[in-house]
């Protein structure tokens, strides 16, 4: 029986694996690191940025404040004197924990990987609102440059923080490119103003010791799978089914491994059942097939907003490896 690790790289390579992914197994994400990301359930809260957050209970996830009191950059031909960028802490002790977790992984069986969040697209908007960003690319396209490189070097400053105290082998990265049905710009705008800068931090991840770039994406982005597979990304998690993954698999997988295909709002709500989540996983198995794809929850971490989603998942994902291996 193949490891973990083994088992992955049959899957993506093109290989003889001897049975499905399960989901983020070959993952050991440390969440220890000191990004500064929090994640409060029915709280309202301002992080290191000055961008006020709120989680309404009931809800499945948070999203920034954005009327006038509480936007944080108002004008981006101002960002210099709008948007103080937080620094991260690089003292020993601020990445105490993180050290330990990852020196406790297992790494002939999991790659470990620092998660980071939010990237480059999702910063923009956090600062600015969704629609001021988007705007921003046409009418202020310097001024977005100049902000979107100022947090390619942030990322780096984690980068080599990360490197240099745990000594990561993957890396999980976040940043979300559209709806459902569409990218939110065109490949055209995508590629003037986001590939060079991913290729630049995922270029210096590689050039570190990172083998695996997996990148969150739960979103329709089917027409920027080429810039994926340009700026390095190996994995791309959070595929939806919307993405037609079996065109993309016989058009791309010598590539890029897409990571999905189990929509969490088809599986994960509150009535879910075990057949409900069986019958899902194994139309995503026999449609998207072995190689190249890893089935999984479109949710960006190894979770379930309701509780028993997730390992229902990898249960039915191990019947299906009994049945097709």
């Amino acid at each position: 029986m193949l490891t973990i690790r083994e088992n992955l790289k049959e899957v993506m390579t093109g290989g003889n694996p001897d049975r499905y992914v399960k989901q983020y197994e070959f993952l050991d994400i440390i969440m220890e690191c000191p990004l500064g990301v929090e994640f409060r359930y029915g709280e309202t809260w301002k992080d290191n940025w000055g961008i006020t957050w709120q989680w309404p209970e009931g809800q499945l996830g948070q999203f920034p404040v954005h009327d006038e009191e509480h936007i944080v950059l108002k004008d981006v031909t101002k960002w210099k004197e709008q948007v103080t960028i937080p620094s991260f802490p690089s003292d020993e002790a601020s990445w105490a924990a993180a050290v330990e977790h990852a020196n406790n992984v297992d790494r002939t069986q999991k790659y470990v990987a620092p998660f980071y969040a939010p990237g480059l697209f999702e910063m923009t908007h956090h600062l600015m609102s969704m629609e001021n960003a988007l705007m921003a690319l046409y009418e202020e396209p310097e001024a977005m440059h100049e902000l979107i490189d100022a947090l390619v070097e942030r990322e780096l400053e984690f980068a080599r923080l990360a490197v240099k105290y745990i000594k990561p082998d993957a890396l999980f990265h976040h940043d979300d490119w559209g709806s459902q049905k569409a990218s939110f710009v065109s490949p055209e705008m995508f590629e003037e103003f986001f590939l060079a800068p991913y290729k630049k931090i995922y270029g210096f991840w590689k050039e570190n010791g990172v083998e695996l770039i997996v990148h969150h994406n739960d979103s329709y982005s089917a027409n920027l799978v080429p810039f994926m597979i340009d700026m390095g990304i190996d994995i791309w998690q959070g595929a939806m089914s919307t993405n037609d993954i079996p065109a993309l698999i016989e058009k791309y997988g010598d590539k890029i491994t897409f990571m999905g295909d189990v929509d969490s709002g088809i599986v994960d709500f509150p009535g879910w059942t075990p057949e409900i989540v069986r019958e899902e996983v194994e139309k995503s198995v026999k449609r998207c097939g072995k190689l190249h794809f890893i089935p999984c929850l479109s949710q960006g971490l190894n979770i379930s907003s309701f509780p028993g989603v997730y390992e229902e998942v990898d249960k039915a994902i191990g019947e299906m490896s009994e049945k097709m291996f």
